[in-house]
């Protein structure tokens, strides 16, 4: 599996290939996803915080799931939404950085975490 250079700078917002672990845990599967973390956070750590992204989207969307209006700036190859399944890997685990989250979806995202964390 062909991974990042090592000290590749990663960016809330940036959308990434990854080995994403099903819910089980018990094995993963290549999928895009979307770090959430802090840049701060990125920068001190070694791990960062992600949440899946899927192209296969349903009539209606879950709890805290939502489209991603500009999926082709994301990188995305096509209509995509971001799942509230969340996780956390290791930085040397990032495969590509396929883009980045539009400021707007940016928006929407943060606006997910706080109602999946029930933040004020």
């Amino acid at each position: 599996m062909r991974r990042m250079p090592f000290m590749t700078r990663f960016n809330k917002g940036d959308v990434i290939l990854v080995p994403f672990p099903f819910s089980d845990q018990t094995t993963t599967k290549k999928h895009p996803a979307v770090i959430v973390s802090s840049d701060t956070y990125n920068n001190i750590s070694q791990d960062i915080v992600i949440m899946a992204i899927t192209g296969q989207i349903r009539s209606h969307l879950g709890v805290i799931e939502f489209l991603i209006e500009d999926w082709q700036d994301a990188g995305l190859l096509k209509a995509s939404a971001v799942k509230s399944a969340v996780s956390t890997i290791e930085q040397r685990l990032v495969m590509k950085i396929l883009g980045r989250f539009s400021s707007k979806d940016l928006s929407t995202l943060e606006k997910a975490i706080k109602e999946l964390f029930d933040l004020r």
